[in-house]
């Protein structure tokens, strides 16, 4: 009973085993975080696009032709800090944003249109860029995540 009352708490070679699993750990897991977090902040993209072209869909409807800017076709940005910055035609929402360089878009035609989505979702140098088009076909034209 006496031997087990000098007993307390834990060595510090034991803690120090503690602090270095955890560092281990923490070295494995936050890269892969912030890989998912990049990844999930690209679905504002792709439903920011997918959006648009319900919209442009619907102003095809009406007038037999696809809408050169965000304001015929009824779209806009939802949100105090966006993302991406939105380009169809030559109508753009906003700024450029983390330094990006937007991409010429192709003028809107009765035929077809092309709208992109460019944005710096991790800070670095590369940009990401995607596109949509009158087929709806969600295209990743330079991955920000993967670089």
């Amino acid at each position: 009973m006496r031997a087990l009352c000098h007993q307390r708490g834990f060595s510090l070679i034991e803690l120090m085993i503690v602090v270095a699993l955890i560092g281990i750990l923490a070295a494995i897991a936050i890269p892969n975080f912030l890989s998912y977090q990049a990844r999930a902040k690209q679905s504002e993209a792709k439903t920011n696009l997918v959006a648009i072209h319900t919209a442009e869909v619907a102003y095809f409807a009406e007038q037999n032709s696809y809408g050169d800017t965000f304001a015929k076709i009824g779209f806009a940005v939802a949100g105090s800090s966006p993302l991406y910055h939105y380009v169809l035609g030559s109508s753009t929402t906003g700024a450029a944003l983390g330094g990006c360089t937007v991409p010429a878009a192709d003028p809107v035609s009765a035929k077809g249109f092309t709208a992109f989505a460019v944005g710096n979702i991790d800070g670095d140098t590369t940009c990401d860029v995607w596109s949509i088009n009158q087929d709806k076909t969600l295209k990743n034209v330079t991955n920000d995540v993967a670089s």
